[in-house]
């Protein structure tokens, strides 16, 4: 018998503390709490940081009151920035408000000034994004994917339930994965490589780490299927991380979008999604497109999937939808794509009724 020819793969995380996410996160708070007194506010945040310091900036239309340097602390706080010692000081560090409301030109051409009707609203602005899926996983996501975001969300989970009193907010994490090509279906085999670089404090040791970190890490991750003796660990292999978070490293919105999506399988249109309300398609158009490439691969039409969807700023219909099933289609490309575009609509304004993306505020 042939023996099985396989190939390896890496995605990385990073943790809640690591200073790109946490900018993700603010910007998406003041997301949060525009759209929860004004539904139809228009935000495109953005957030930079550094040792001691936060800015928020960018464009927002909204009738929201917004108290952004209270946004600002307030998650700060939640993910464990509380002191200088950890990387940041949620209470005391300086925070930079620089916000302006959106361009009236962009305003016209996308909503009309809020006169246009759902099916009329146009592109937030010109691109393309992508969705994927591959039924390698229960969640049609990438093996590799999947094990190094749930190992990150393993960390903040050990880290604020005190099973390791020792870990600071900043971490990252990295799988290898052995996989077969089966006619361009991804199989996985076996875990060749965890990588877990993790924030700590000065009083423990690399082996109290690497000990933890397999007993309440990666033991409770990590299927046994996939681990064997041949598995490597790299378990803080810089020896010390004691400083981190803004501390250690700045930290902008957006730098993680691979993180955000499909852990390095597919593809990306290069657009982030934190901080923008669902009219920017580089968020709402990569959801759709992933609802599609889902559903395709769901519905055992094919093992493997991805669709591009692309706009012109202003124009709601999309200049092209694109589907790849890599060869595992049990019908034609061709013939999905038109099963994709009779039953999702791609138009901004319908997109964010479809998938219900409008915050709707609470009757009082």
């Amino acid at each position: 018998m042939a023996e099985v020819e396989t190939f390896l793969f890496t995605s990385e995380s990073v943790n809640e503390g690591h200073p790109d996410k946490l900018c993700d996160q603010i910007s998406d708070a003041v997301l949060d709490a525009c759209l929860a007194e004004d539904p139809d506010s228009k935000v495109a945040c953005e957030t930079c940081t550094k040792t001691n310091m936060v800015m928020v900036f960018g464009e927002i239309t909204t009738k929201a009151n917004v108290d952004y340097e209270k946004i600002v602390r307030d998650t700060c706080r939640g993910i464990g920035f509380v002191s200088n010692d950890v990387g940041l000081d949620a209470d005391h560090c300086k925070v930079l408000v620089n916000i302006e409301q959106q361009s009236p030109d962009i305003a016209q051409g996308v909503h009309g000034h809020f006169t246009k009707r759902p099916e009329e609203i146009g592109a937030g602005d010109q691109g393309h994004m992508f969705g994927y899926a591959t039924d390698e996983t229960p969640e049609f996501m990438p093996l590799s994917h999947v094990l190094a975001t749930k190992l990150g969300a393993r960390l903040t989970e050990v880290r604020k339930n005190a099973t390791c009193p020792w870990l600071r907010p900043d971490g990252k994490t990295q799988v290898t994965v052995e996989y077969h090509n089966d006619n361009g279906a991804m199989v996985p085999i076996r875990v060749h490589t965890v990588l877990i670089s993790t924030q700590h404090d000065e009083t423990v040791t690399n082996d109290e780490i690497a000990a933890d970190l397999k007993e309440h890490v990666i033991k409770p991750v990590i299927p046994e299927q996939y681990l064997d003796e041949n598995t490597i660990f790299h378990l803080n292999p810089s020896g010390r991380f004691v400083i981190g978070g803004p501390h250690g490293d700045a930290g902008l919105t957006g730098r993680k979008i691979i993180i955000d999506t499909y852990g390095g399988w597919g593809a990306h249109g290069g657009g982030a999604f934190s901080g923008k309300d669902p009219t920017k398609v580089d968020r709402s158009g990569a959801y759709v497109a992933r609802q599609a490439a889902k559903s395709i691969v769901a519905s055992g039409i094919a093992r493997r999937c991805i669709v591009q969807v692309s706009y012109a700023i202003g124009v709601p219909e999309p200049l092209s939808v694109f589907v790849d099933t890599y060869g595992t289609g049990k019908i034609p490309d061709k013939e999905i794509l038109e099963i994709v575009k009779e039953n999702f609509d791609f138009r901004p304004g319908m997109i964010i009724i479809n998938l219900d993306l409008k915050w709707e505020k609470p009757s009082a």
